[in-house]
């Protein structure tokens, strides 16, 4: 495992916050803006950096509005392993 990926999660609240709540299920945007009270331009700059870093995928890459995004398989390896760090 990559410790610098890790540590580009860890690093931000944010990042963090967003794939976490995406570990549990499919989301919007708008959906994780709300879930945290997190301004959105903060959630879809975020979400851009882990969708460049392959940590999450979009499931609605050609929509302008509602895009879903999970994570992906590597984003789930990143997640268990912080669990590990943090346990």
């Amino acid at each position: 495992m990559n410790w610098n990926i890790i540590s580009f999660v860890v690093s931000s609240h944010v990042r963090l916050k967003i794939l976490t709540s995406l570990s549990k299920s499919q989301k919007t945007p708008k959906q994780l803006s709300e879930e945290y009270k997190i301004a959105i331009s903060h959630i879809s700059r975020a979400l851009k950096e882990l969708e460049i870093k392959e940590i999450i995928r979009c499931l609605t890459p050609t929509r302008r509005k509602g895009k879903f995004f999970i994570i992906s398989p590597k984003g789930k390896k990143i997640l268990e392993k912080i669990g590990d760090v943090v346990s």
